[in-house]
């Protein structure tokens, strides 16, 4: 396919080199949204985020960021979001709405390209998906291609990215995936999982759309992106498998329709029982570059298949090894914990805190004293029973003990446990290192608080397959006696050293 470049009204527009003016962000909340914004601050442009309650995303963002309410199918709405405004990403979709999301979309597009043109905005940037424009195109594919062409339609230049699969801890095609691989040792697999794409990874998609601010423009253009390298669903099965040092049996049957394909999606994952059928729908068709426009425009070279796994997993760990549960969780959430607890990412977490009538330093040195001849303050024989387990089962078992009775650093043994990371005063993490069918951490985080202090404690797992799920939730309900005694075991103790 062609390029399309169309002339108009506001032709030769181009934004500063170095941003000084407004952008506008729909989609914020979303996926692509949610990792934009923070690096648009980063780069210095001035962001105003269009929210449906920006009472939830206010927490979220940079204190100079400006969140405006506006929904992009209420017109009226739009008008004052618009005002100085010079660029607007178009970030939105109605694939998981409940009624005619095709309608909604066109109603959407028309909306916000329309509020743009008064406003007198000199672009907007949006990004779509890949598919060529066939007569059976899915309705997803062929809402996006009709999203741009809405968006064209009203005269403000339009910058559209057309993207396969985007490979990233959080897309819905990764965490399908991510859920097939990991939950299902042998797959039966219908024909689209055989189909052609060009995937993506993240930063790429987040790097176009950022140079898509400064390309110096001449109306509109499509832009077709995607890595280098063609492959199918199944062939991003098998890679994400060997990452995770999975073995996974693929049979290919020539029965499952779209609709039965997306009955079976949502019985293994139930994220995908509202757009499974929509997303499924659009998997029969080859999604892949035809034109070179990405390569003549921009000077990004996207990564391959193989780092974009690796990468999204890297990312991952990063994005835990920095996560604040206190940020996350309130201090009464231990009172409406799901069965098998909360989930990040492929992670499976349990929190619970409670106020601690000691000074927080009080508090961290309990926590510090953990293991060894100190024991973990509930339960030691069921502690020891499990190290023997573990020593049967060829690991280290609990009888490593510790270096200093008092005091831990980055590397010290505790038990079966290593530190991972110490932030003194704190935060305590701990690595487990016992035979697990996954990796599992146990982190202990103290904040000040009126009379005393907050103890958090959370315990992380990372399962490694279906095994790794089936020890979770069949170890659930005796951590819930473990820890929570353990939790109140280190309020006492800090208590009574007060």
């Amino acid at each position: 396919m062609e390029s399309l470049t169309q002339n108009n009204s506001l032709t030769n527009c181009t934004l500063p080199d170095s941003p000084a003016q407004f952008v506008l962000l729909t989609g914020a909340t979303g996926y692509v949204g949610g990792r934009l914004l923070p690096l648009l601050v980063q780069d210095g442009w001035r962001v105003r985020c269009l929210a449906r309650r920006p009472e939830h995303l206010l927490p979220r963002v940079p204190a100079e960021v400006e969140v405006v309410p506006g929904d992009v199918l209420d017109a009226a709405s739009l008008s004052a979001a618009m005002q100085g405004v010079d660029a607007a990403f178009y970030l939105v979709h109605s694939m998981g709405a409940t009624g005619d999301f095709e309608v909604q979309d066109r109603l959407a597009a028309d909306n916000f390209a329309a509020a743009a043109r008064a406003a007198g905005v000199q672009r907007i940037i949006y990004l779509g998906g890949l598919g060529e424009d066939e007569p059976d195109l899915s309705a997803h594919l062929r809402s996006r291609h009709e999203v741009g062409e809405r968006l064209r339609a009203h005269g403000v230049p339009v910058i559209e990215f057309r993207a396969s699969i985007i490979i990233g801890s959080g897309s819905l095609s990764f965490e399908m995936i991510r859920a097939l691989v990991e939950r299902l040792p042998v797959m039966i697999t219908p024909r689209w999982v055989r189909v052609t794409a060009q995937p993506i990874a993240i930063g790429d998609v987040l790097a176009y759309l950022r140079a898509a601010l400064t390309l110096k423009l001449e109306g509109s253009v499509i832009v077709e992106i995607g890595g280098p390298d063609q492959v199918s669903y199944g062939d991003l099965m098998r890679e994400y498998a060997r990452q995770r040092g999975l073995r996974r049996l693929m049979i290919p049957v020539p029965l499952l329709t779209p609709r039965l394909s997306s009955l079976w999606l949502g019985l293994v994952t139930p994220l995908y029982a509202r757009v499974g059928r929509k997303l499924v729908d659009s998997l029969r068709h080859p999604t892949v570059v035809r034109d070179d426009s990405a390569q003549r425009l921009f000077s990004i070279r996207p990564i391959g298949v193989r780092e974009a796994i690796a990468q999204a997993l890297r990312n991952e760990d990063s994005s835990f090894a920095q996560t604040r549960w206190s940020d996350a969780l309130s201090a009464t959430a231990s009172a409406a914990r799901p069965w098998g607890g909360m989930r990040f990412g492929n992670r499976l977490v349990d929190s619970r805190s409670m106020h601690v009538a000691a000074s927080p330093a009080k508090v961290f040195a309990t926590v510090e004293r953990l293991g060894g001849a100190a024991g973990w303050h509930y339960a030691n024989w069921l502690w020891a029973l499990r190290g023997w387990l573990d020593l049967l089962m060829g690991g280290v078992g609990m009888r490593r003990g510790r270096r200093d009775p008092a005091r831990l650093q980055v590397g010290d043994v505790v038990d079966c446990w290593r530190v991972e990371s110490i932030e003194a005063g704190q935060r305590l993490r701990l690595a487990a290192e016992m035979k697990l069918p996954g990796r599992a951490w146990l982190e202990f985080e103290v904040q000040p608080e009126a009379d005393g202090a907050r103890l958090r404690q959370t315990a992380t797992f990372d399962p490694l397959g279906l095994w790794g799920l089936a020890y979770w939730y069949g170890v659930w309900p005796l951590h819930q006696l473990v820890f929570a005694g353990m939790l109140r075991g280190l309020a006492r103790a800090a208590e009574n050293n007060a």
